[in-house]
């Protein structure tokens, strides 16, 4: 929950006052409360990108509404618990002002941990090289060697899915501790062992003749990789732990 310069609070990231304008300062003010690492040139980066358009006095200066106070908390927060490329994010915004609510599914449930959900993610969104670099932060000569170990890989159309936004966000991540690609080559293995562990029970549900059989084979696929994400979790926590004894 942020907290507004008038002291209030705004449970979506709130500017204060309806209708109150923000300068730049204030508004990194205020999502400094839940996105500490958040910068002036981030925001301003953001309003190049179209994610948001704040008016301008006479002067140039930027002042800021509400609704662009919370549309730049909605960025911040998809960027964060669910890695999407900033396009995606953009569509994903202006999909309920175009065709009303939001439906089920949608490019954001790509990015998201399997959590057992019933519905299949669609898997025809993509997005380009450039747009995964942006999102990554990355070179084309870091994504090159993440390609190279198996750790990022495009489809046959040239494009990146979700997942592959999420997993060349985090390399990026653990590659500011040092860690390069050739140290998680045993992280790839180890999630193809688990994945291949999954197929094993899943299989003879996907060969089943009656449909709902095969659907029921997703779902289960999906909630035995939820279990298997919060056991490695757990597991190097648990790792960790000892060692410090």
């Amino acid at each position: 929950m942020l907290r507004t310069p008038s002291g209030g609070t705004g449970s979506s990231g709130t500017a204060g006052a309806e209708g109150r304008l923000l300068s730049i300062g204030a508004v990194l003010n205020v999502l400094r409360e839940e996105f500490p690492e958040v910068t002036i040139s981030k925001i301003r980066f953001l309003e190049a990108e179209g994610l948001v358009e704040p008016q301008r006095t006479p002067s140039g200066y930027r002042k800021f509404s509400t609704a662009d106070v919370e549309r730049l908390g909605q960025v911040l927060r998809m960027q964060r618990d669910h890695y999407l490329p900033l396009k995606v994010i953009r569509e994903q915004l202006d999909a309920p002002a175009r065709s009303g609510p939001a439906q089920p599914g949608g490019a954001q449930g790509l990015a998201e941990d399997f959590a057992g959900e019933e519905t299949a993610p669609p898997a025809q969104v993509r997005i380009g090289r450039e747009e995964l670099l942006a999102a990554a932060g990355a070179t084309d000569g870091e994504l090159a060697e993440w390609e190279s170990y198996g750790l990022v890989a495009a489809h046959p159309d040239g494009g990146f899915d979700a997942d592959s936004v999420a997993v060349a966000r985090l390399v990026a991540d653990l590659g500011r501790f040092g860690l390069e690609p050739r140290h998680l080559r045993a992280v790839k293995a180890a999630a193809e062992r688990e994945a291949g562990l999954v197929e094993q029970v899943v299989a003879p549900l996907r060969r089943h003749r009656n449909p709902q059989t095969r659907a029921h084979a997703e779902a289960t696929a999906r909630e035995l990789a939820g279990l298997s994400v919060r056991l490695h979790a757990a597991l190097v926590r648990s790792a960790l732990h000892l060692r410090e004894r």
